[in-house]
């Protein structure tokens, strides 16, 4: 099971948000290319990194700091904030990230998504993010006006490899993740699931981690790290089949 710490970036820092709310945002690092080295040097082998700039303009924000952190750490990154359009897969994808996370065109464009699946594949990762039952769009400021699984049921069938299933409730709140419904999608779409939200503690790892039969591959963890609430090197440790 892989583990993702989360970067998750605004005005070039590196913050994080509860409930998806930008009026609640606690600034953990200056230099989020500081926190990618930190993470890589704890052993990390994938990077989640958020722009959250561009979740709200639609387009992509922090481009500069992207490639920064791309150029200063060797494992993949993948990243998703205001992704809409072809190119803007084209340009991160030609800057160094190994994976794009779409949303809002998820709901808004299906036909985009396709189009981005036939051509970059696995590359593409949709990511459905579910506040009270609904699907959330634009910066999770809009409802998508459909459910959770029956829009990864629709993505599925478009060609879309892997989800990110975000418990908006639970994100940043450190209130635990959401396997039930992790596991559901999973199981519903057949396709392979990351778990994102609401980690506090070594005991979610270790829930997500019973989740892998039935598709659920990760979780992206994010403020559980940057409060010490959960060591990474633990979190890999207990991932990989160790002892917690």
């Amino acid at each position: 099971m892989i583990i993702f710490p989360a970067i998750d970036i605004r005005g070039g820092k590196c913050v994080r948000l509860t409930e998806g709310r930008f009026d609640a945002e606690t600034v953990f690092a200056d230099n989020p290319v500081d926190m990618a080295l930190r993470w890589e040097e704890e052993g990390a082998t994938y990077l989640h990194v958020v722009d959250l700039d561009g979740a709200l303009a639609g387009k992509p924000v922090n481009l500069n700091v992207v490639k920064a952190i791309t150029r200063a750490i060797d494992i993949p990154v993948q990243i998703g904030g205001g992704i809409r359009t072809l190119d803007n897969i084209k340009m991160l994808l030609d800057v160094g990230i190994s994976r794009v996370i779409v949303g809002s065109v998820a709901v808004k464009q299906p036909a985009l998504v396709e189009s981005a699946c036939a051509q970059f594949q696995e590359q593409v990762v949709v990511g459905i993010d579910v506040r009270n039952g609904q699907v959330a769009v634009e910066g999770w400021g809009e409802s998508g006006g459909i459910g959770a699984e029956d829009l990864a049921v629709r993505m599925a069938g478009v060609g879309v490899s892997r989800i990110i299933y975000t418990d908006i409730s639970r994100d940043g709140t450190l209130t635990g993740v959401n396997v039930k419904a992790t596991r559901s999608l999973a199981k519903t779409t057949g396709i392979k699931v990351i778990a994102s939200g609401g980690v506090s503690s070594i005991e979610d790892i270790i829930a997500v981690k019973e989740a892998r039969e039935d598709g659920v591959e990760g979780v992206i963890v994010g403020k559980a790290l940057y409060t010490g609430a959960v060591s990474l090197t633990q979190a890999i440790q207990v991932a990989k089949g160790g002892q917690n």
